[in-house]
C-alpha cells in the first residue's frame, strides 16, 4: 500500500492525459478537515484539473474518506510519513500539469481561485509564479491578509519587489494560494526537506529570487489555523538556522535586482524568531536574534524588543502580547 496510486473513480486514462492544473495536497491525519479542502476543489468553475493527494503515513481515516469521494480526477499516493515537503515534492514529481497549484487539506479555495491563477499565467506569461491573496481564518476570526506596498489602486499585475513587500505584511505568498511552473519549482529543487519551520517560506523566496510573480490582490483562498499566526505562541525555532542561513546565502547569490530588499525581510525572519523566543521565556536566545536582525536593518521596534528582553521572562513575554504589533512581523 506504501506506493498505491490509486484513481478514485477507476478512470486508467485519466491518469496519463494532459490537464490544465494538478493540484497537489498533502495529507497527514487530517481526518476531519480533507473533505471540505477536497469539495472546494471540486466546486471550481475550472474543471480540467487533477488532485493527486499524497498520504504521508496517515494514521487516521483521512486516506479513507478521500477514497470514498468518486470523482475521476483524484488521485491518491501513499508513502511513509517523511513531512509535508516531502509529500509535495512527491505530488510535484508525479503531476501531469505545466501548471501546479497547491493546497493543504486543511485549507480550501474559493470556487474560481484555479479560474483566477490561470488567467494570472496567461496574461503574464512571463510569470512562473502565480498567487492571490487570502483570508486567515480561525474559531472566532477571520481576517484578509494585510499585504502592504501594493500600488495604489492595485487590482492584479506583477510584484515588483517581493521582498520589500513580503518584510512589511502578512506572507504575500501562502502556500495554499500559489500556482508554480513545473520547471520553476523543479528548479530550486522543490521544498526543502530537514526544516521543521519556514520550509514553504524559503521556497517562495527562491522563487522569488529567479522568477516574476503575478498577484491579484482578490482572496480567493482560506487558511485555517486555530488561532492567527500573530497570536501563536509559536515551536521552537529550528536551530541550527536553516532558513536564515539558505535567505542570507540568497542574498549574497541572488540578481541583485530581485534581492535589492532581502535585507530587511532576513531582519524579520530574525524577528520573527526573537518574537517566539520572548514567547517562549528565553529572553537570551532572543536577545541574539535581535542582534542578527540589527546587521541586516536597524530600527526603533527592533531597539524596543531588545530592552523588552531585558526584562523578566513572564513580564517580557505578556508585554508581546499587547496590542502593540510587535508580533506580527509588520
Amino acid at each position: 500500500m506504501e506506493n498505491e496510486v490509486r484513481i478514485a473513480g477507476n478512470c486508467e486514462r485519466c491518469a496519463h492525459s494532459t490537464v490544465a492544473v494538478s493540484v497537489v495536497m498533502p495529507l497527514f491525519n487530517k481526518e476531519h478537515s480533507v473533505e471540505r479542502a477536497i469539495r472546494s476543489v471540486l466546486a471550481q468553475t475550472v474543471v480540467d484539473f487533477e488532485l493527486i493527494v499524497v498520504n504521508d503515513g496517515s494514521t487516521d481515516e483521512g486516506p479513507d474518506r478521500v477514497r470514498a469521494i468518486n470523482d475521476a480526477r483524484i488521485r491518491i499516493i501513499n508513502q511513509p510519513h517523511d513531512g509535508v515537503s516531502a509529500a509535495r515534492n512527491r505530488g510535484i514529481g508525479v503531476a501531469r500539469a505545466d501548471l501546479i497549484a497547491f493546497l493543504d487539506a486543511d485549507d480550501e479555495w474559493e470556487h474560481d481561485f484555479l479560474a483566477t491563477v490561470v488567467r494570472l499565467r496567461e496574461n503574464f506569461p512571463s510569470c512562473n509564479v502565480v498567487a492571490t491573496n487570502y483570508f486567515l481564518c480561525g474559531n472566532r476570526h477571520k481576517r484578509p491578509a494585510i499585504i502592504r506596498g501594493l500600488p495604489e489602486g492595485f487590482k492584479e499585475g506583477i510584484l515588483h519587489d517581493y521582498f520589500a513587500i513580503a518584510a512589511h505584511s502578512d506572507p504575500p505568498l501562502w502556500t495554499s494560494a500559489v500556482a508554480v511552473t513545473k520547471h520553476s519549482i523543479t528548479s530550486v529543487n522543490g521544498f526543502p526537506l530537514g526544516i521543521t519551520s519556514g520550509e514553504d517560506l524559503l521556497t517562495w523566496a527562491r522563487l522569488a529570487a529567479r522568477y516574476d510573480i503575478a498577484y491579484s490582490s482578490e482572496e480567493k483562498a482560506y487558511f485555517w489555523a486555530p488561532t492567527l499566526i500573530t497570536d501563536r505562541p509559536g515551536r521552537l525555532p529550528q536551530t541550527p538556522d536553516i532558513v536564515g542561513r539558505e535567505l542570507a546565502q540568497i542574498r549574497q547569490e541572488g540578481n541583485p535586482d530581485r534581492t535589492k530588499k532581502i535585507e530587511k525581510y532576513l531582519a524579520l525572519w530574525h524577528r520573527m524568531r526573537a518574537n517566539t523566543y520572548i514567547r517562549l521565556g528565553n529572553t537570551v536566545a532572543a536577545r541574539r536574534e535581535l542582534l542578527d536582525a540589527m546587521k541586516y536593518a536597524t530600527n526603533f521596534k527592533l531597539f524596543l524588543l531588545y530592552g523588552i528582553t531585558m526584562f523578566p521572562k513572564k513580564f517580557a513575554a505578556k508585554v508581546l502580547e499587547t496590542k502593540c504589533g510587535f508580533a506580527s512581523g509588520k
